[in-house]
């Protein structure tokens, strides 16, 4: 079956470029257009795609307040950022929103294309550069002075883990999707994607990325 994506961007431009990429993909098919968050949402609702590409800066709504409401609808949809902006003023708020992935659009088709694949697999989907300043971004808040937050004291969700999901957890730190991380370790897809249900269950996150995060701790 294809992977169902809706392509979100007012500039009709990079629509048409979008969706002529993705038709050089058998295995997708673009199910809709739109050029505005409130628009985006609409169709969200109508189309029921898997994969919405998402623009930041649009007029009126914009694509971060237009994820949060496509989420809060359709809660397996995956929302992938596509933006001219990667600074963290977008970048935070994006994820924060819910977003599933964070390329610019300057990436590579074959970046693009391999990210909307991602998504749908239900992984995150970032430029290594992006993913590489989101882990940073986490080992400076690790490493800095113990707040109130964080007491010295408190849990380690790390303890409880075998030797195999500290290597998964640690793989995925380093932004390594399924396929990679089986490849590494020389073992199947289904497996990885076993450790990684026991990760979320036992290190108490919600997804991918905050495992990611979390695996920066092993650095």
């Amino acid at each position: 079956m294809s992977v169902r994506v809706l392509i979100v961007d007012d500039q009709q431009l990079v629509r048409a470029g979008l969706r002529m990429l993705c038709h050089t993909d058998p295995a997708l098919e673009v199910v809709g257009e739109a050029a505005t968050g409130r628009e985006a949402i609409r169709l969200a609702e109508q189309l029921a795609p898997e994969v919405v590409l998402m623009d930041l800066r649009m007029p009126g709504m914009d694509g971060i307040r237009a994820t949060a409401a496509i989420l809060a609808a359709r809660p397996a949809t995956r929302v992938l950022v596509l933006t001219t902006f990667d600074d963290d003023d977008h970048l935070y708020p994006a994820l924060a929103a819910g977003a599933a992935g964070f390329l610019v659009k300057d990436a590579s088709p074959a970046e693009l294309l391999a990210g909307i694949h991602r998504a749908a697999a239900g992984e995150q989907a970032f430029t290594p550069e992006i993913l590489q300043r989101v882990v940073d971004a986490a080992v400076r808040a690790r490493t800095a002075p113990e707040s109130a937050a964080s007491p010295p004291n408190g849990p380690n969700p790390l303890s409880g883990l075998t030797p195999r999901e500290t290597e998964v957890l640690a793989l995925l730190a380093d932004g390594l999707g399924n396929a990679e991380i089986a490849v590494r370790l020389h073992v199947g897809v289904t497996t990885v994607k076993t450790h990684i249900t026991n990760l979320l269950s036992k290190t108490g996150t919600t997804n991918r990325l905050q495992l990611a995060l979390l695996g920066a701790r092993l650095s």
